[in-house]
């Protein structure tokens, strides 16, 4: 017992020594790594409290349709550039600068005015000025465009099932400016700018969106009638098409375009390579045009729908592009690259009213046909000493016609009555308002230039600058 006692008594001795040979440094190290420790624990623990849960599926939704605006949108945006292209190519040089001017302000004046009143007038909501949702309406809300506060929540979205405000906006007023973009071209290289430019802000802030609410604000056309229109084949672009050709009937014919015999003289463009390259933009930009148009991203079916939307577009296009290389061949003996160009629009354009139910085949067929339809109402309007330098009419307002009957062929929803009479009330409304407009202000202001301004060009009559100063004329 005692050398236990012994033994004890020496090993806390050592024990002892060890630790006062032990530095003070260290000690206080491995308790501050130890607090450490604790530290990192605690934090650890406080960010996975803080760690937020996985979207909902309308959050989901909400992110994916917001996303699908904003991309179709900036898209359609770029179609801006694909018309001014378009135009410069096929005006003469002494005109370019000013079909660049007008597209720019016209796509800027859209933006103003469909915030300031296209907006809510084109989408009430259940705010009808007259008629009501349940019913159809007929005119819509006046007021400015409202966006969601800065970094709301799902709790504070305007619909969460649906998209944001700013991206519904962003996407619809493209389209708007689409549409004057379409006068813009036919009326080009006699139009005085201030006239075409009043005319711009009555169609944009008006015009349009008046008829547009009734069949995609919910109006009347789609309640009562059962009007479909996927992307506006009606609703956009014969919209243009029977403003253009309001205007085209006021303004008159280019000096020099019709003779005395009733022979037609061709006016040559500037630039086939702008022209062309206009036509590839605008091609991309239907993409957004149509692929946008399905309004949704946010499932499986949406974004498949979406991906044939593309694919049918594509064909259209294609088909319309074949087709009118093969006509004007066989009809004029050469290929007329312009005619090529705008069968290619005339395509989408056609497509546009029902992009989603179509087969590929049945694509190609409706594309086609309205390649069809460029080729031989081009030569039509010239008969009526119609003038449209851009061959606008027939692709937006003719071919824009036969896509939006084309849709009774695949959409099983539609009918042959309910296609027509909407195209006849959109066309009567629109060509009617246009041309009271086109009238009022030629009397008012006058809306041509001069003959002498028309010979001289409008660059250095009404702008005071060219667009290719350099350049010999010819």
């Amino acid at each position: 017992m005692t050398k236990w006692k012994l033994l004890l008594a020496l090993l806390a001795i050592g024990l002892a020594l060890v630790w006062a040979a032990v530095p003070t440094e260290l000690i206080a190290q491995d308790e501050a790594v130890a607090e450490e420790v604790v530290d990192e624990a605690a934090e650890a623990e406080e960010e996975e409290d803080a760690t937020p849960e996985f979207a909902s599926y309308q959050d989901t939704v909400f992110i994916f349709n917001t996303l699908l605006f904003l991309i179709g949108g900036f898209l359609v945006f770029f179609m801006a550039a694909g018309f001014a292209m378009l135009e410069a190519g096929l005006v003469r040089q002494k005109n370019v600068t000013m079909q660049l001017t007008k597209n720019v302000a016209l796509f800027s004046i859209a933006g103003i005015l469909y915030y300031f009143i296209g907006f809510n007038l084109m989408y009430p909501g259940d705010s009808w000025m007259i008629g009501t949702s349940e019913t159809g309406g007929y005119l819509g809300a006046l007021g400015v465009t409202v966006l969601e506060a800065v970094g709301i929540g799902a709790a504070d979205a305007d619909d969460i099932e649906y998209a944001s405000v700013g991206s519904d906006f962003f996407f619809q007023l493209m389209f708007c400016a689409a549409t004057a973009s379409i006068v813009s071209g036919a009326l080009a290289e006699r139009i005085k700018l201030g006239p075409f430019l009043i005319f711009v802000v009555i169609l944009t802030g008006l015009i349009y969106p008046i008829q547009a609410s009734w069949q995609w604000g919910e109006g009347f056309l789609y309640t009562q009638i059962g009007f479909s229109d996927f992307a506006g084949s009606t609703v956009v672009h014969s919209v243009g098409g029977w403003a253009a050709l309001a205007g085209a009937i006021i303004l008159g014919p280019r000096l020099g375009k019709y003779g005395k015999d009733g022979r037609v003289n061709a006016i040559p463009g500037s630039n086939l390579a702008l022209a062309t390259l206009g036509m590839f933009i605008l091609w991309m930009g239907w993409f957004g045009f149509n692929g946008g148009s399905q309004l949704a991203m946010g499932s499986v079916g949406d974004v498949a729908d979406v991906s044939r939307i593309f694919v049918n577009t594509n064909m259209a296009a294609s088909a319309g592009a074949v087709v009118a290389l093969i006509l004007t061949h066989l009809v004029y003996g050469k290929v007329d690259l312009t005619m090529v160009l705008n069968g290619a629009l005339a395509g989408l354009v056609a497509i546009t009213a029902e992009p989603l139910e179509p087969s590929i085949f049945m694509s190609i067929l409706i594309g086609g046909i309205g390649g069809v339809i460029v080729v031989f109402t081009v030569p039509l309007l010239d008969k009526f000493k119609i003038d449209d330098v851009v061959g606008a009419i027939p692709v937006h307002l003719f071919a824009g016609i036969w896509g939006t009957m084309a849709v009774i062929l695949t959409n099983s929803d539609a009918t042959f009555f309910g296609q027509l009479i909407s195209i006849i009330i959109v066309g009567v409304f629109t060509f009617v308002t246009s041309l009271v407009v086109w009238i009022i202000l030629k009397g008012a202001m006058g809306i041509r230039v001069s003959e002498e301004a028309e010979m001289n060009g409008l660059d250095k009559t009404e702008l005071g600058m060219e667009a290719y100063p350099d350049f010999v004329k010819g």
